[in-house]
């Protein structure tokens, strides 16, 4: 059996020139094995930098024994925020982090330097933890929601424990995918990607779908944050996979054939 590879996604939101609310969404090269095609939010697998990130506490804002309750874990909960806005800031050129210095940081509104250091960052030649100590940013756990925790079923030939975060865009920033993951970007209201999808013009996988349909009840993103600050649970959602005639479709918990 596969064990989940722990993962951290973002869905970015702002409220829309014409009112309601706008998410930002990234179309994954197709000839990528995992969901090649599907529209989805910035996001990917924690990684050992991300641990590193949080033992620097000058670079993080956050408790994480706090962070561990809220995700249900028992110690390293602040990676999965670090990871959001690592996966953020390589996928979409969005930096979340903020100045963590006694002055501004040079990197505030500076497209051109955001664009240079994320091409760096998915080059290889720094490290995310790199660019928040030369930046002076921090990552501030408060900026982001937990949201949702996916897992994915067993019988997939890649498997991922993943937390949903929701923030707000930065002004100014409107995010760009990279043309070699990520194919396509757009800002699209949650009904807009759902009516798509339902007319086969906008390929989501499930998680992704449900978790627009969450949002889309939200006319304004100070709602939507709104229901963020209250006192909810968040459930882990671990569907089934199960065979049917030449194929397999995957069920979920309350589902009849679950």
């Amino acid at each position: 059996m596969i064990t989940p590879r722990e993962a951290a996604t973002i869905m970015l939101v702002k409220d829309a020139p014409e009112g309601g609310i706008e998410v930002f969404m990234l179309k994954r090269n197709l000839q990528l094995d995992f969901v090649g095609g599907a529209y989805v939010f910035p996001g990917g697998a924690v990684d050992a930098g991300d641990g590193q990130v949080v033992k620097d506490q000058s670079l993080i804002i956050g408790d994480d024994r706090e962070a561990s309750a809220t995700l249900g874990i028992t110690e390293g909960g602040l990676r999965f925020w670090v990871a959001a806005v690592r996966e953020c800031f390589e996928e979409s050129g969005i930096m979340l982090a903020k100045n963590g210095g006694s002055t501004p940081s040079e990197i505030d509104g500076d497209t051109e330097r955001l664009a240079s250091l994320r091409a760096q960052l998915n080059r290889g030649e720094v490290t995310f933890k790199d660019i928040l100590e030369r930046e002076s940013l921090v990552v501030s756990a408060a900026d982001l929601s937990y949201f949702a925790h996916w897992i994915t079923p067993e019988g997939a030939p890649r498997r991922y424990d993943t937390r949903f975060f929701i923030a707000s865009a930065p002004i100014g920033q409107l995010g760009e995918h990279d043309n070699s993951e990520t194919v396509e970007s757009t800002w699209i209201s949650p009904q807009d990607a759902l009516e798509r999808h339902h007319h086969g013009e906008f390929e989501l996988v499930l998680p992704t779908r449900k978790n627009l349909e969450a949002i889309s009840r939200f006319e304004t993103a100070d709602a939507l944050f709104a229901y963020l600050n209250t006192d909810r649970e968040v459930v882990r959602v671990a569907p089934r996979m199960i065979s049917e005639g030449n194929g397999s479709r995957i069920v979920l918990p309350g589902d009849p054939d679950f």
